[in-house]
């Protein structure tokens, strides 16, 4: 079973499914689904489409250069079957998915960092501007100080009121 890459967007394309447009300088395009024919027809670039695998590649949002994307190149070379080199090359692509993986979640997480960097520059500007709105914490030893203070403040003025009452007398 052979698995096509759509000449728009890059996706999969399985036996029995998408669309060949044949040129007439006999040059095939293979299309997943019609929007992708369709764009193709109205000779939209697939670089400047953002749903497009190209797109992510150009503006950086995906993985572009990687050496792990040698081996899907697609090789039209015949080879004499061989049941060792079946088996070593099974192993190595199952070897190089794990290694494409985790460079591609390294990949995300590194441009994911720019992107927190930025929002918690903006979050300080914001601080600084409505500063007059955040009032300080108030932690629990503070709040029994000030009770205590409180307290303390009404029987002064209790004993007051009592050394003033005599003096009325």
């Amino acid at each position: 079973m052979r698995v096509e890459k759509c000449y728009f967007c890059s996706s999969s394309i399985y036996p029995g499914h998408g669309i060949n447009f044949v040129r007439n300088d006999c040059k095939m395009f293979r299309f997943c689904r019609s929007k992708c024919h369709k764009a193709f027809k109205m000779k939209r670039n697939p670089r400047k489409v953002k749903w497009t695998k190209a797109f992510r590649k150009s503006h950086g949002k995906e993985l572009a250069i990687d050496s792990t994307f040698d081996l899907e190149k697609r090789q039209n070379v015949p080879v004499k079957y061989n049941r060792e080199l079946w088996e070593n090359t099974i192993h190595a692509m199952k070897r190089i998915q794990q290694i494409r993986s985790r460079r591609q979640n390294q990949f995300i997480k590194q441009r994911l960092r720019a992107g927190k960097k930025l929002e918690l520059k903006d979050d300080e500007k914001e601080v600084e501007k409505h500063i007059h709105l955040i009032e300080p914490k108030v932690t629990e030893a503070q709040v029994m100080a000030a009770a205590v203070a409180k307290s303390k403040q009404k029987q002064k003025q209790k004993e007051v009121e009592v050394v003033d009452a005599m003096d009325m007398d």
